[in-house]
C-alpha cells in the first residue's frame, strides 16, 4: 500500500515574521535600551515612549514584547496599533485614538491601555498636536508608544510628555549571531564569504538580513548550491564590493585608466549612478590597507559627490570626476 505524504501548505511565513521575538529578553542588539524597557515590564508603570532609530532594530518589536510582559491576555484587547499605511489623520485621531482611550477594558490590576503609533514621524503636524491633548487627557488609563526613525519631527510638545529611547545600528556581531541561528533552524547551507555577503548589504538592519537570507536560500535551492558571496549579490542587486574596491585600489595608485576601464565594466551591467557611490562608500569605510588620513580624504570626495547624485546629477560624468580626483590625491600624497 502507498503511504501518501500529508500536503505542505503552499504558503510560507517570512522569516522576518517567523523569528520576531516575542519577549523582551529574545530582542538581539541595543542593550542599553532594553534595559529600560525590562526595568518598565517588572515595575509595570509605562510612561509614555518616544523610540526613534533607523529601520530594522527593533523598535516596533521591543513595544509589542513590552506590551505583551504587560497585559499578558488582555493584549488584544488592551493595544491599538495604527501604521504609516492606516489613515492616520487628524478625524482618526479625534474619533479612533479617542474612542479607544475612552473604552473600558478589563485588564490587570495597575496596567494601562497601550496605543502604538509606528512610523509617527509620517504624521501631520495637526494630527501630532490632536493627540498631544488627548495624551493629556487619558493619561490615567491609557499610553502611548510612538516609533520613528527621526525624533526631530515629532513636534516638541509631545517629546517633552514622553520618555524617549534610542536605537542604533547591529552591530555584525550580532546579525551574525541570529543568522546562522535562523540557518540552523532552517536548514540552511551556506558559505562563510555568503554570510559575510549579507552583512555588507544588511547595513545594521536585522529585517534586511533575513530577508536577503531567505531569498539567497531560494535561489540556492532552485540551483543546488549553497548561500555563497556570488547569490547573495545576485538577489541584492549591488555592484560587487570586490570590483569596487579594484576600482579604489587603482586610485589609491593613482592609475586612473585602470580604474575608469572597471567602472565602465560596472556601469555597462546596469547599475545606477546610486548604487554605485554608495558601495563606493561603504568599501572604503570598511577598507582595511588604505592610510586613515587617505581613507577620510577619499571619503570625503565620495560624500561631495554622493551629494550631487542625490540630488539628481546622477551621471555617469559625476563618478569619472570622483576618480579623478582622488587619482590626483593619491599623486599629491606619493
Amino acid at each position: 500500500m502507498e503511504v501518501v505524504e500529508p500536503k505542505k501548505s503552499g504558503y510560507q511565513v517570512p522569516w522576518i515574521e517567523k523569528y520576531r521575538p516575542k519577549k523582551l529578553e529574545d530582542v538581539v542588539g541595543n542593550e542599553e535600551t532594553l534595559v529600560r524597557l525590562r526595568a518598565i515590564g517588572k515595575d509595570g508603570n509605562l510612561p509614555n515612549l518616544i523610540l526613534c532609530g533607523p529601520p530594522g532594530t527593533g523598535k516596533t518589536t521591543s513595544v509589542h514584547a513590552l506590551a505583551m510582559e504587560l497585559l499578558g491576555d488582555s493584549y488584544k484587547e488592551g493595544v491599538l496599533e495604527l501604521n504609516a499605511s492606516d489613515a492616520r489623520g487628524i478625524d482618526v485621531v479625534r474619533n479612533r485614538i479617542k474612542s479607544f482611550a475612552m473604552n473600558k477594558v478589563t485588564l490587570p490590576p495597575g496596567r494601562h491601555k497601550i496605543i502604538i503609533l509606528d512610523e509617527a514621524d509620517s504624521m501631520t503636524t495637526a494630527a501630532q498636536q490632536a493627540l498631544r491633548r488627548t495624551m493629556e487627557i487619558y493619561s490615567n488609563t491609557t499610553r502611548f508608544c510612538l516609533a520613528c526613525n527621526i525624533s526631530t519631527k515629532i513636534i516638541e510638545a509631545i517629546q517633552s510628555r514622553a520618555a524617549i529611547l534610542r536605537y542604533s545600528r547591529l552591530s555584525h556581531e550580532q546579525i551574525l549571531a541570529n543568522l546562522l541561528k535562523v540557518s540552523e533552524a532552517e536548514e540552511v547551507p551556506y558559505t562563510e564569504d555568503g554570510m559575510e555577503a549579507i552583512l555588507f548589504t544588511a547595513e545594521g538592519d536585522m529585517r534586511h538580513a533575513l530577508n536577503n537570507l531567505q531569498a539567497a536560500n531560494s535561489l540556492a535551492k532552485g540551483s543546488g548550491e549553497m548561500v555563497n558571496q556570488k547569490l547573495v549579490f545576485q538577489v541584492c542587486d549591488q555592484p560587487h564590493p570586490t570590483i569596487v574596491r579594484g576600482i579604489i585600489d587603482a586610485c589609491g595608485k593613482g592609475n586612473l585608466h585602470e580604474a575608469i576601464d572597471k567602472l565602465n565594466e560596472l556601469w555597462a551591467s546596469g547599475y545606477a549612478a546610486s548604487d554605485i557611490i554608495g558601495t563606493f562608500f561603504k568599501v572604503t569605510k570598511s577598507h582595511n590597507s588604505l592610510p586613515e588620513g587617505d581613507k577620510l580624504e577619499f571619503l570625503r570626495e565620495i560624500g561631495f559627490t554622493h551629494m550631487k547624485i542625490a540630488n539628481g546629477i546622477n551621471s555617469k560624468l559625476q563618478l569619472l570626476g570622483l576618480l579623478a580626483r582622488l587619482s590626483r590625491m593619491s599623486e599629491v600624497t606619493q
